[in-house]
């Protein structure tokens, strides 16, 4: 009796058709071209994990705890015909994490500056952002200002003018509003600035230089060298965390 499940008869008393060794192979997904970090910094319950979970995950959390030291998600996208794996680097808003955080700056090609438009005092703590930023970041890293929890609006403090005025001043930086609660524009926040990361580099990489490139894949997570002196850095591979202590 034919069993249905696709077994072929056999053919003028000849061997049966191979089965498995003859199955089509699955093909490997193909390796990222490039590996980004991109850090997102600002005061203090801006909403700085809110919008990297939404981006990464597509999640919310009404109650996230404030990030201790800093956490980290990676997501992979496609843009201009190339597949990016992205690390984003979520940083504590608190002064007394400032000598861990501040190592992270570095290595970013992008930096995301966030403020909530409903708390003045985190809009006036921009300039003490872009201090650190100044001091610790690369001169071609790409900058964007965004103005987040735009899902309360009637509670706005901080008008989208004087945001744009305040991006006007700083050379090459990008404004917008977002909501990570609504997920309104955070898609949009992450993928324009990996696309003017991208418009600044060569897309086309001899795979002898990959080695030696700031665009070569190395291992998750990377603990940036530049530390202070006795510091002790600890990853937790299961919750994607890591602490670093004196």
């Amino acid at each position: 009796m034919d069993s249905g499940y696709g077994v072929q008869g056999r053919a003028g008393g000849g061997s049966p058709a191979v089965g498995a060794s003859q199955r089509r192979r699955k093909m490997p997904p193909r390796a990222a071209d490039f590996k980004l970090q991109v850090i997102i910094i600002g005061s203090r319950g801006v909403g700085k994990t809110s919008l990297m979970e939404r981006f990464t995950d597509d999640t919310f959390c009404e109650a996230c705890k404030s990030t201790v030291g800093v956490d980290f998600k990676i997501k992979t996208v496609e843009l201009r015909g190339k597949k990016i794996r992205l690390q984003i680097w979520d940083t504590a808003g608190q002064e007394r994490f400032n000598s861990i955080t501040s190592a992270y700056y570095r290595s970013a090609k992008g930096i995301v500056l966030v403020y909530d438009i409903t708390k003045q005092e985190t809009f006036e703590d921009l300039p003490k952002w872009m201090k650190m930023i100044d001091k610790y970041a690369s001169e071609d890293a790409e900058l964007l200002l965004v103005g987040n929890k735009l899902d309360c609006e009637s509670d706005r403090i901080i008008s989208r003018q004087q945001a744009e005025r305040f991006a006007s001043r700083i050379s090459g930086m990008r404004f917008c509003e977002a909501s990570a609660k609504d997920n309104f524009n955070v898609d949009e926040i992450f993928l324009k600035l990996v696309d003017d990361i991208l418009s600044k580099m060569p897309l086309e990489v001899p795979s002898r230089e990959l080695s030696n490139s700031v665009l070569s894949l190395q291992p998750e997570p990377d603990i940036p060298p530049e530390f202070p002196p006795r510091m002790r850095c600890y990853v937790n591979m299961e919750r994607r965390i890591i602490t670093c202590t004196h």
